[in-house]
């Protein structure tokens, strides 16, 4: 154990908290002079450009370093697609389903590499992927694109490039969400999901990337809070012994740093109560604990250590181990050379960007070998992003798929944006307008989860006019279409995934992805 530090700054080192809005507010600041919080995480909420982030995170430091004498771990959730925090001066690479698309790992390991290079750049310097799950379930509602596909070999086969990338441009990287959430129905933001699968499953699917990971040394590993019922049938995995400890410690191997997901999440609120579930965490195994939001949730939970601690109820020996964990990895990850700001959303960067993301668009179904010509007066239509799990970007982006594709093709083109789960009388009234097209071209998003998109389709399709469907999210919405329909997924909904898009079906680029999940059955 470090005798340099109080127990309070051992504690404060296990410990990781966020805070709302762009600036530290005062709750957060005394949380760190309190009980020495040691580290951060921030969200796209805590961030508007790129000047503004490396202020913060120098401010973050400065605070941190003041009080507890260390520096601090600053984490974000930067996947890369769907979940990217960064403003939208920095480059936001494709997601793991679209990289994965491309069938080149060296993509993997480019968008790695860059996004780690930026993230130093503003003074972040340890990244919340990448993601090991296998999306096994279609029906999924948290991971979907997050994944890298439904094999356990594809998500080995990606996942650690772009694991290797992020350390090779200078962040900590963090395999998650162990032992898998790529098979659940439910989302552990909202309620606890169950696993029922048996031990001989799971580590011939779930765990079998994460054993991969361990094998080419990745450094950290988030837990979920999930109950796998063959292995621990009474605690989600985050305050599962047998799991964290008996499992990943043990079984397979890890000698790396441990961490959970936020404790804040319904699935530890609903169960255990998050002040409780961060002591049975830390008795589980787990070396740093995330309380991303609540300033005095952080400080119950962390009087609530020191009373298990100072009781006996924590291995003495397992707190020093985790005490030199987050040291040796804080002096190896934070001793390293900063980035010059300036390539944040640089134009090399984006242009390197843009060339993998071109990559990325996958042809479902093309009957005839083509997509049709959008002729004089296509007609665009989609829902606007919503947030479909809380983990996704929040949704008040003005970004509407339909209106920007209308207006980058100009002339007669026309957009109208639709409800994210439209009634039969909103899909007859939509239906109605699209009579003229030349070319109908319809985004949907989750509409596997929201079912009046697929409806809205298929409603479509028993017109005459040749209708083209992009997923703008999770492909599975291609997947009971009806054949004669044209369909490409994109996998994102951002203005850089809309270009593309564009060029695919002005016939100025090919889409050549192939997909990592299943969407066709003949």
């Amino acid at each position: 154990m470090d005798t340099n530090l109080s127990l309070t700054h051992q504690i404060g080192q296990r410990m990781m908290a966020g805070f709302d809005g762009p600036y530290l507010d005062e709750k957060f600041i005394e949380l760190v002079k309190t009980w020495k919080v040691g580290n951060v995480i921030l969200f796209a909420w805590n961030m508007t450009s790129k000047e503004q982030v490396l202020e913060l995170c120098r401010e973050i430091q400065e605070l941190v370093l003041r009080e507890t004498g260390r520096p601090a771990f600053i984490a974000v959730d930067q996947e890369g697609g769907a979940v990217s925090r960064l403003p939208g001066d920095a480059t936001r690479v494709p997601g793991a389903m679209a990289i994965a698309s491309t069938g080149n790992p060296e993509n993997a390991y480019a968008a790695g590499r860059l996004t780690a290079r930026e993230l130093r750049a503003l003074g972040i310097n340890f990244n919340l992927a990448p993601v090991l799950d296998v999306n096994s379930n279609d029906q999924n509602p948290v991971i979907g694109v997050r994944s890298y596909g439904e094999k356990p070999e594809t998500v080995a086969q990606y996942a650690i490039p772009m694991m290797k990338g992020l350390e090779d441009g200078g962040t900590l990287s963090c395999g998650k969400h162990f032992p898998g959430h790529g098979d659940t129905n439910t989302d552990s933001h909202l309620a606890l999901p169950f696993v029922g699968k048996t031990q001989a499953e799971l580590r011939a699917v779930e765990l079998a990337p994460f054993q991969a990971a361990i094998q080419a040394d990745i450094p950290a590993i988030m837990t979920s809070h999930i109950v796998f019922p063959q292995f621990d049938p009474e605690r989600p995995a985050t305050m599962s012994r047998t799991i964290l400890t008996d499992l990943l410690r043990e079984e397979m191997g890890f000698q790396g740093l441990v961490m959970t997901d936020c404790l804040e999440m319904k699935a530890v609120q609903h169960s255990f109560g998050t002040v409780p579930g961060t002591v049975e965490a830390i008795k589980a195994g787990a070396d740093l604990v995330l309380i991303s939001h609540s300033s005095s949730v952080a400080s119950a939970a962390a009087q609530a250590i020191r009373e298990a601690f100072l009781a006996g109820e924590i291995d003495a020996t397992e707190w020093e181990q985790s005490l030199a964990r987050i040291a040796g990895l804080k002096a190896d990850y934070l001793s390293r050379p900063t980035e010059d700001p300036s390539i944040v959303g640089c134009v090399s960067h984006k242009e390197e960007n843009r060339k993998i993301l071109a990559q990325t668009l996958t042809p479902v179904r093309v009957p005839g070998g083509s997509f049709p010509p959008l002729g004089e007066c296509p007609h665009f239509l989609g829902c606007k992003a919503f947030r479909p799990t809380l983990v996704s970007n929040l949704a008040d982006d003005p970004l509407s798929f339909p209106v920007y594709m209308a207006e980058k093709l100009g002339g007669n083109a026309k957009a109208t944006v639709t409800p994210s789960n439209p009634t039969e009388e909103e899909i007859a009234e939509i239906a109605a307008r699209t009579t003229v097209a030349s070319c109908i071209v319809v985004g949907t998003y989750n509409g596997h989860l929201y079912p009046g998109q697929l409806e809205l389709v298929r409603r479509l399709a028993d017109g005459s006019v040749p209708i083209i469907a992009v997923a703008l999210r999770n492909p599975y919405d291609l997947k009971d279409m009806d054949p004669s329909i044209w369909s490409l997924a994109a996998y994102e909904y951002s203005e850089q995934a809309f270009d593309a898009i564009a060029d695919v079906l002005q016939g100025k680029e090919t889409a050549n992805g192939k997909p990592t999940v299943t969407l066709l059955t003949e």
